[in-house]
């Protein structure tokens, strides 16, 4: 059987796969969601979803640093990577052995692609048509929920020390326009680093979101913000705003909240 990934790569596999190592979080928690955690055998040390997950499984690492002999001894049928989650090295150094598969994500309609190969790779059509079709229709549902909502202009910072916002041709970024969001840093590429200065010469800015992930930013950080800006300040779940899996289902409501 051969299969194109997000890369337009051939994946090659002589049977269903039941032997399966995740590199990436989201897609872990993806894989539960289809009915396939009896056949995972390796995860990441950031796959916190469900909780239990790094307890019953073998952690190979994390998702740019690898322990490549304990992948050996766990022998996958398959390994699930991301272009931005994983290194190409990583990649290039895995398919040498192992059918890989990557993912790249950078919208909605390509999440959803994710988890209809996901479904025909892994003999999980019906599973992965069910959790699709339950996404569209919470899309369908928000969209009606924000259709003639204020526009408000946000930044949306993943990092401290240095300040790291999302720019554009990333998933947050998309994320936030389908919000009804206008991303201030959206002219600038992927994930800017921002000086203070920069921040505080920023006008006209109605919302600053901090992100749960990757850095932890907590109580602390609001206030601090809140001093450098007039701005309203908040902390979000940053695992709504880039986790592109089955956890997609529920994020629709939590942006209503933010609404």
């Amino acid at each position: 059987m051969i299969y194109k990934d997000q890369l337009n790569r051939e994946v090659v596999l002589s049977r269903i796969p039941t032997r399966i190592v995740s590199l990436v979080p989201s897609q872990t928690e993806l894989l539960v969601d289809l009915g396939l955690s009896d056949c995972i055998v390796g995860v990441t040390k950031f796959c916190v979803h469900p909780a239990t997950i790094r307890n019953e499984k073998v952690i190979v690492g994390g998702t740019k640093n690898i322990n490549y002999d304990t992948i050996k001894k766990l022998n996958p049928d398959i390994i699930l990577c991301n272009k931005e989650e994983n290194t190409k090295e990583i990649v290039a150094c895995l398919q040498k052995e192992y059918p890989v598969h990557v993912s790249d994500i950078f919208s909605l309609p390509e999440a959803l692609d994710m988890i209809k190969q996901y479904g025909e790779i892994f003999d999980k059509q019906t599973e992965a048509t069910v959790l699709i079709t339950r996404i569209k229709s919470e899309k369908v549902s928000f969209d009606t929920f924000i259709d003639n909502k204020p526009q408000k202009r946000v930044a949306y910072f993943i990092w401290k020390k240095p300040w790291m916002v999302a720019g554009k041709d990333t998933f947050v970024d998309y994320i936030l326009k389908m919000n009804g969001f206008v991303n201030v840093f959206g002219n600038k590429s992927r994930y800017p680093e921002i000086t203070e200065k920069e921040l505080i010469l920023i006008k006209n800015v109605d919302l600053i979101l901090l992100s749960s992930e990757p850095y932890p930013f907590s109580e602390k950080h609001l206030k601090e913000l809140r001093n450098m800006t007039n701005a309203e300040v908040i902390l979000v779940d940053g695992e709504y705003f880039s986790w592109y899996g089955s956890r997609l289902v529920n994020a629709f409501s939590y942006f209503k909240t933010l609404h």
